[in-house]
């Protein structure tokens, strides 16, 4: 079984993420799914952003009706100071453009700020079902579900909400399309109980703990190195059906951080019973490992394809792509190669 491809975001290494052009290019690029990054707004819509907090993903900054919204808050710990989405109605958010997050390595995508307006979970859910329509193939939706339990604490039930849209949405078919993914275990257990049957990835940090946890337990609570021992894996089989760790964890690497191969995670997991898939698969020198990098500048491309060949040559079952068609591209190298 070859690993899925999933369009981080869409296409966000070539257009600003979370865009109807982001999406239907990582389709075009031959993405297997997408990943729709979920937060709520004041009046309970599901909207597609990296986190609540869009000063730096949107124009609000350039919008003086809005300039009373800087607000600080603490979310999962961290202290932040910005726009958030809970302090906007839909109709508000609506009025806003999407820009690059990361313009200073991606230059083009950056090109295309203020063009595209924001998105719902909903308009994702249409989005691909008109696409697969149209490429002749089912596309794939992983929706994570961002910072449960403080929108919890504010009266937003992340798995309420969500288990709602997915029944409107008519993606509650069981045909296999829908994967929920959280670093928050009990909110896919939630999800799960509101008698939604997707695939459930529990995320996993290299460092850390779950932030529903710590609220839960506070010191007590387990870190996710943990879950990664090989008694957590076992713990987590029946549970959940996968979980997705940051590429660096699949990766073996020296005390400089130098690559010799890939890591046993991914025999591990499988031992346990359990899919995993890793994040995120980015060509640019500032995100690849030390080995893999080529020249001085970190906006340049090193030997993305040597990191990509170690990563899907694991037996992996998915990678999460900025790029899509480069990692669709090596995947299907590797399999011609069999």
């Amino acid at each position: 079984m070859q690993p899925i491809v999933i369009g981080h975001r869409g296409a966000s290494g070539y257009r600003p993420e979370h865009t109807r052009s982001a999406y239907e290019l990582a389709v075009a690029l031959g993405a297997d799914a997408v990943e729709p990054d979920i937060v709520a707004t004041r009046d309970g819509v599901l909207v597609v952003r990296h986190e609540n907090e869009i000063g730096s993903t949107t124009d609000v900054a350039a919008h003086p009706e809005f300039a009373a919204r800087r607000a600080t808050k603490v979310i999962d710990g961290i202290r932040l100071t910005g726009w958030f989405t809970e302090d906007f109605t839909w109709a508000e958010l609506r009025t806003l453009r999407a820009r690059e997050r990361l313009p200073e390595v991606r230059k083009t995508s950056a090109t295309f700020d203020d063009r595209f307006p924001l998105l719902r979970l909903r308009d994702v859910f249409k989005l691909m079902d008109r696409l697969s329509g149209r490429v002749r193939r089912p596309i794939g939706v992983v929706a994570e579900l961002k910072h449960a339990t403080y929108f919890q604490s504010i009266g937003l039930p992340l798995d309420e909400l969500f288990a709602a849209e997915v029944n409107d949405a008519g993606w509650n078919a069981g045909d296999g399309r829908l994967t929920i993914e959280s670093f928050e275990r009990s909110l896919l257990d939630k999800v799960y109980a509101r008698g939604i049957y997707g695939k459930r990835i529990f995320l996993l940090e290299a460092r850390g703990k779950p932030y529903d946890e710590v609220a839960l337990l506070g010191p007590k609570a387990p870190h996710y190195a943990d879950y990664l021992s090989d008694t957590g894996l076992y713990g987590l089989s029946g549970k959940v059906d996968g979980i997705s760790v940051p590429k660096s964890l699949i990766l073996a690497t020296d005390a400089d951080g130098h690559v010799s191969g890939a890591s046993d995670l991914v025999d591990a997991a499988h031992a346990a019973d359990l899919e995993i898939y890793c994040w995120t698969l980015r060509p640019e020198n500032r995100y690849l490992a030390k080995t893999f990098r080529r020249g001085r500048l970190r906006a340049d491309f090193g030997n993305w394809q040597a990191e990509f060949r170690t990563i899907l040559g694991t037996g992996i079952d998915g990678v999460f792509a900025d790029h899509p068609d480069l990692a669709v591209l090596v995947r299907d190298e590797l399999a011609a190669e069999d």
